[in-house]
């Protein structure tokens, strides 16, 4: 199977309910190790927008940092990222229950050169689910993944427009919004009203169970 250009081939799924899962301030702590990060590099992230790009200055004379200066640190930190990130409270003991009667499979929006730290990163922490990592649209994926099955899904993520996105190509998808109570994330765009907030990993998994209590299954939107 195939997500455009993106290959999932790799990918065995079950005959089971399956759960896609985004990672950073998702399963992985995100913006709070990132602030660390920017700090012990000399900078500091002030939480004006949604976003990272115009919001990182110079500790020493507050100076805004330039956009390839920022994508540079991004990109040096999900290099290290193994020291810095830890997971969210309660999402490895979640996962797993849930992994007994689902397929679990991370989804992450990060440029595929780091994958291999991330890997190790969730390995080592107990989350040995499958790994994607790729910058493009979330929607195509998941309904290349899960394709015509008739199946209950479920996709958690931090960001409106990637649940809005998997809403666009997969049918009666349990789409959930998850993120945590951050200064930037009062900033988060909502999401529309047909996707869900979960307010921690315990009510998503009350979420989850219920949708698959339901019965309800997802058929993949036909291409256009």
């Amino acid at each position: 199977m195939s997500g455009g250009e993106f290959d999932i081939s790799h990918i065995r799924l079950g005959q089971r309910p399956l759960i896609v899962c985004d990672v950073d301030d998702v399963v992985l702590q995100f913006i709070g190790p990132f602030q660390l990060f920017l700090e012990s590099q000399g900078h500091a992230f002030l939480p004006r927008s949604f976003k990272l790009h115009g919001n990182i200055v110079s500790q020493a004379d507050g100076t805004e940092i330039g956009d390839r200066q920022v994508s540079r640190l991004i990109e040096e930190f999900f290099a290290a990222q193994e020291l810095w990130q830890t997971p969210l409270d309660h999402v490895v003991d979640t996962l797993d229950r849930l992994s007994q009667e689902a397929d679990v499979l991370f989804l992450t929006a990060m440029q595929p050169r780091f994958q291999e730290q991330r890997r190790r990163l969730l390995d080592r922490i107990g989350l040995l689910f499958p790994l994607l990592a790729t910058e493009e649209p979330k929607g195509p994926i998941v309904h290349a993944l899960h394709a015509s099955r008739s199946l209950p899904v479920v996709f958690i993520d931090d960001m409106a427009r990637n649940l809005h996105s998997v809403r666009d190509h997969v049918a009666d998808c349990l789409l959930i919004h998850l993120m945590p109570n951050s200064p930037v994330h009062r900033f988060a765009p909502a999401a529309d009203d047909d996707i869900t907030r979960a307010a921690d990993w315990a009510h998503a998994a009350e979420l989850i169970q219920a949708h698959f209590l339901s019965g309800t299954v997802s058929r993949a939107v036909p291409a256009a």
